[in-house]
């Protein structure tokens, strides 16, 4: 299969590079620079010329904060390049895989969150996210996958990262005790879009996050432990009360039942979390 990555040069985007091309599948990786998702014109040139059987966008527009200073920047990149990437996906016949988030929910209701169920997205960023659902829904061939929490990847500038970094280094780490999150470790969820685009499995919006949910808590123990750091190191905070600019979604775990029914399977993220601590210990091959 020939594949574009769209925001190859990101965090999920440098996994699912990886990931297709150790698949056996053709790549074309392009960042920002070398085609912007806010530029239709350029945009719609690097596609037809890649002639792809599937495109993964995986550009956003991801400051969730920043976004209230700058909803055109975040509308740009967030819902209009999927108006435009849907007609692309028409006019070139091409798979079109797209990401959002939890944040369209409120964070408010029982959880885990399954796909049919209400959305009440607060503030510029997920509002932006949900309408880029709505269009890339438009494309007559689509997945529409939402993810939360992602962690992995080269940059290690994940809210993961943060606490493990913390851990290794000996300082205070103050996670959430209160806020539930289904984490999505980046490998998994590239590993699982491939499969869904090489099954043709049933178009649509699906969760796709790591098995099981966690508080930041939870997670901030697992990996002390998995680490062999002291508990002492981890101090709990409340996410209640805090003043954000943007609230963010307190009871935020998603069910990945539809990916499963699908034939998806994913990893625990115990699991995916153990994984990744070792590819972060496993010394790097020299350039």
């Amino acid at each position: 299969m020939k594949i574009v990555v769209l925001g190859a040069g990101g965090q999920l985007g440098h996994s699912m590079r990886e990931r297709a091309i150790a698949q056996g599948h053709t790549v074309i990786g392009l960042t920002r620079q070398q085609a912007d998702i806010t530029q239709p014109k350029t945009l719609g040139a690097a596609l037809a010329a890649a002639a792809p059987d599937a495109v993964f966008n995986c550009a956003a527009y991801a400051r969730v904060d920043e976004a209230e200073d700058e909803p055109v920047q975040a509308f740009a990149a967030n819902a209009w390049a999927l108006r435009d990437l849907a007609r692309l996906s028409r006019a070139l016949s091409f798979t079109l895989v797209h990401y959002s988030t939890d944040f369209v929910f409120e964070g408010c209701e029982p959880i885990p969150r399954i796909e049919t169920d209400a959305t009440n997205p607060r503030g510029v960023y997920a509002t932006s996210k949900l309408l880029g659902e709505r269009f890339a829904a438009e494309a007559p061939d689509h997945y529409i996958l939402r993810v939360e929490s992602l962690f992995g990847g080269p940059a290690g500038k994940s809210s993961v990262d943060a606490l493990l970094n913390g851990l290794i280094a000996g300082r205070e780490v103050k996670p959430f005790a209160d806020r539930t999150v289904s984490p999505s470790f980046v490998d998994d969820v590239s590993d699982a879009s491939l499969k869904l685009v090489t099954l043709r499995a049933p178009a649509g919006l699906y969760h796709c996050v790591n098995s099981g949910h966690t508080t930041w808590l939870e997670l901030t123990r697992t990996a002390a432990q998995l680490l062999n750091r002291p508990t002492s190191l981890i101090t709990p905070i409340n996410m209640v009360g805090l003043t954000m600019r943007v609230p963010r979604p307190l009871l935020a775990a998603l069910s990945n039942e539809k990916l499963r029914s699908v034939g998806v399977e994913m990893p625990t993220w115990q699991d995916a979390l153990a994984r990744y601590i070792t590819s972060r210990e496993a010394p790097r091959p020299q350039a």
